[in-house]
């Protein structure tokens, strides 16, 4: 996108100095990422920059909004509320692809909206690994709001450990050993002195929460949450006397039900320049006409899962449950990066973080995904190079 940049880093590139970072980024906290990690960061320009920015106020301005919550109480599956929702989201993500405009230029259009944490500390990580093995230019920022990487760590710190000593405070997650995203988690425990701990080593009493510290039993005060519903539905397996809807006296950093609040349920709500048209599945009378432009996405599911990019009115029609979809217009993402075969496009997720206090969200980190198959995902960019998780680099 901005072509002498562009140029000059893959001119610049070697295998050699990739091996290098990812050897790098393995040793500072013992752990090798199991995502793929992309050979390129991503350089976005003002002029993008800012459409970036102004699509985030418009969504901020409907999801912050005093009603919005009473809008979005359907979003939530019957079992799946937990008790002592808090007032505001703590962590708030919007995915835009990257798309060509009508006037040829590059724009945002929104995929989906997530009130649930991302990789704010891979990220952190990921910016000092790019800047250390490749030549980055030093106005170029990734994190928003000016922040030192101190001030940075601290503004999560505060907002995770709330008023509570690390000891009390957990990271919970189903399996966390085995996530994908685990190299987050670790470099979050390291740095915040807190534990991960499977949902299944919880123990409840009399509306307590403990866990086992050391071989110690020790009282969660407040819980830093990347618990998922569908993979803890998926596990049962896990035995657990914690399921999450218990009424217990916990607190939470990123409370579950956001998870459902911020999501591709909220889609349908928004309009704008950069939000593609969006429309709950059983609220449409007729299907649009030109179908093959929309792509069917179940509201209940994560990481790309039973989203059909070739819906027909036959397939529609079946559905036994249309109020759990979302028919959504396509849109196309542009080939954009230039890479040693193929072009890459990119999607762009904003991150924000809303701490206690303060009357709306702040723009902290963003991350990238480069791909070059049919859909932004693993599956769909396998034995390809140039691709998996980035950061962007905005002027």
């Amino acid at each position: 996108m901005i072509a002498h940049l562009r140029k000059k880093y893959n001119q610049d590139f070697t295998q050699e100095k990739y091996d290098a970072m990812m050897d790098w980024i393995s040793e500072q906290y013992g752990y090798r990422p199991t995502f793929n990690v992309a050979e390129s960061p991503l350089f976005i320009d003002e002029a993008l920059g800012q459409k970036v920015l102004r699509a985030c106020d418009d969504i901020l301005q409907v999801v912050t909004a005093p009603d919005f919550v009473e809008r979005s109480l359907g979003a939530i599956p019957p079992g799946e509320n937990v008790p002592n929702q808090t007032e505001h989201p703590m962590f708030v993500q919007f995915d835009f692809g990257l798309c060509r405009g009508e006037d040829g230029r590059l724009e945002p259009q929104l995929i989906e909206g997530q009130g649930f944490p991302s990789l704010y500390f891979f990220q952190y990580l990921l910016d000092k690994a790019y800047r250390k093995h490749f030549e980055i230019p030093e106005d170029f920022k990734s994190r928003f709001g000016g922040l030192r990487d101190d001030e940075y760590m601290e503004l999560l710190r505060s907002c995770i450990h709330g008023d509570y000593a690390p000891e009390n405070v957990i990271l919970l997650e189903v399996d966390p050993i085995k996530q994908n995203t685990r190299i987050d988690f670790l470099i979050a425990c390291k740095e915040l002195g807190i534990a991960e701990v499977c949902i299944s080593d919880v123990d409840i009493e009399d509306g307590a929460l403990y866990y086992d510290l050391n071989g110690k039993r020790t009282r969660i005060h407040r819980i830093f949450n990347r618990v998922i519903f569908d993979e803890l539905k998926a596990r049962p397996d896990l035995k657990r006397r914690f399921n999450m809807i218990e009424q217990v006296d916990v607190e939470w950093a990123g409370h579950p039900n956001w998870f459902f609040l911020i999501s591709k349920y909220t889609l349908p709500f928004l309009q704008g320049p950069y939000v593609p048209e969006t429309h709950f599945l059983h609220q449409l009378e007729t299907y649009p006409e030109d179908l093959t432009n929309y792509v069917l996405k179940p509201l209940y599911s994560f990481a790309g899962a039973g989203v059909d990019l070739y819906p027909t009115a036959e397939k529609l029609a079946a559905i036994e449950r249309p109020e759990h979809y979302i028919l959504q217009r396509k849109v196309k993402y542009a080939d954009i990066i230039e890479t040693p075969d193929v072009p890459a496009r990119a999607e762009l997720r904003m991150m924000f973080i809303w701490p206690p206090g303060e009357d709306k969200p702040k723009l902290l980190n963003n991350l990238v995904r480069l791909s070059k198959g049919e859909m932004v995902g693993v599956k769909h960019n396998k034995g390809k190079t140039w691709v998996g998780g980035s950061l962007g680099y905005f002027a």
